[in-house]
């Protein structure tokens, strides 16, 4: 272990909880219904989309904002940020007189920006640059070599891990007792050394579970490589975990632990948005619905019935015009949404024997795009189908196969693919 990674225990835990006290907000650890039937356990949600900026990272930022000096405070702090750690360092600089500059990725949703511009007001500047959280980083470390600002990290620093390790200290003082099982949602890793830094000192024997997009699973890949790498490539759905390499400091600290790593698809993250949306009431961004979406994922039947489980809802930070997407993808990954490239011959009736052989009765066509001049003989046609059941699909291929046109399926691996979603 590092000798930085070493700074962070269950003593700096405790004094950064003391340090927020009256700062940020208490939030409420809730038992949730929905989960607890589906897993046979009692499932309770860490509701940090309730926190102050409506999310976790506001515990981490001001934790480290206020242990520094005067003349620290007077050159100004500098972050990189998906858009959650920008407004806890936004809320931080505005409420400890501390100049702040944060560096987005112009994929950061406008919701997000806005919040971090009300939440600092004139304390805060807002720089837009790169398109993942990896360039706004790189960013902002060349801003701080540049000014003399300290640089508040997203996740990797012991003061950032310490205040984002007080999140299930909160809740285990609330739950009373000891969970079975803890299940985290992983970005950097910040969230998830905090906490092993807390429970292996307290509660040692508690499970603890750390869940990553899986396009994105950085620290996975750092444990298995036992250093951090950078990975080539990322999926920047669920921004505020779409990290291309975990931390430094948080590396070692997670790797000296037990813990257990889980990769989630985004089109599931998608369904457990929903879920939480028309089942529970909760307004949850992507990274926020990480933990829970892993509840309905094969590897979390290993939870024994019974078990007392903690999931942190780490943030509601989520841009409305983004539902678009979020039901596509939740359609695609639940196997209901599937796209095709039908060669339509080029004579009357054509499309209503499509419609009348190959589709069954509850088929729905949810895209439809004609381009009939491409050939006198055939037209080539971009066909979206969503079924009422997984179950319906069988069939629909097999009439397809029946069918006069010649028809394409377009798996979801497929180039052509990434222009649909």
């Amino acid at each position: 272990m590092t000798v930085e990674a070493s700074l962070v225990d269950a003593a700096a835990v405790e004094a950064a909880a003391q340090r927020l006290t009256g700062v940020v907000t208490t939030t409420p650890l809730e038992r949730n219904p929905r989960l607890s039937d589906l897993r046979g356990a009692h499932v309770w949600l860490k509701r940090e989309d309730m926190q102050t900026v409506r999310s976790y990272k506001v515990r981490g930022a001001y934790n480290l904002i206020a242990q520094l000096d005067d003349a620290a405070r007077a050159a100004g702090v500098v972050a990189a940020s998906a858009g959650n750690h920008a407004q806890g360092v936004a809320y931080a600089c505005a409420s400890l007189g501390v100049h702040g500059r944060v560096f987005l990725p112009r994929t950061t949703p406008r919701q997000k920006r806005d919040r971090i511009a009300a939440l600092g007001g004139s304390a805060i500047e807002i720089v837009l640059g790169g398109d993942t959280y990896d360039e706004a980083s790189a960013a902002a470390a060349a801003d701080v070599a540049r000014t003399g600002a300290t640089l508040v990290p997203a996740f990797d620093d012991p003061r950032t891990i310490a205040g984002q390790g007080t999140v299930i200290h909160e809740a285990v003082t609330q739950l009373g007792h000891a969970p079975d099982v803890v299940v985290v949602p992983v970005g950097g890793g910040g969230l998830l050394a905090g906490t092993l830094a807390w429970l292996g000192k307290h509660h040692p024997r508690t499970r603890v579970i750390g869940v990553e997009p899986a396009g994105a699973a950085c620290m996975a890949a750092a444990l298995l490589a036992g250093r951090p790498v950078t990975l080539p490539e990322i999926d920047t759905f669920v921004d505020g975990a779409a990290v291309r390499r975990a931390g430094d400091v948080t590396v070692p600290i997670v790797a000296a632990a037990e813990v257990e790593m889980v990769a989630v698809p985004e089109g599931r993250v998608c369904s457990e948005m929903l879920a939480l949306y028309q089942s529970d009431g909760i307004i949850a961004e992507p990274a926020g619905a990480l933990a829970t979406a892993f509840l309905g994922c094969p590897e979390a039947a290993g939870i024994p019935a019974g078990a007392s489980v903690v999931c942190v809802l780490s943030g509601g930070n989520n841009d409305v015009s983004r539902y678009a997407e979020v039901v596509e993808r939740s359609l695609v990954h639940e196997e209901r949404k599937h796209y095709f490239l039908v060669e339509f011959p080029q004579e009357p009736g054509a499309l209503r024997r499509f419609l009348d052989e190959v589709l069954g009765p509850n088929d729905d066509i949810t895209l439809f795009e004609y381009i009939k001049r491409s050939n006198r003989e055939t037209g080539p046609a971009l066909v979206g189908i969503e079924l009422a059941s997984p179950a319906d699909l069988p069939g629909l291929l097999a009439r397809m196969d029946q069918a006069p046109p010649r028809i394409e399926r377009i798996e979801s691996g497929s180039p052509l693919f990434r222009f649909l979603l």
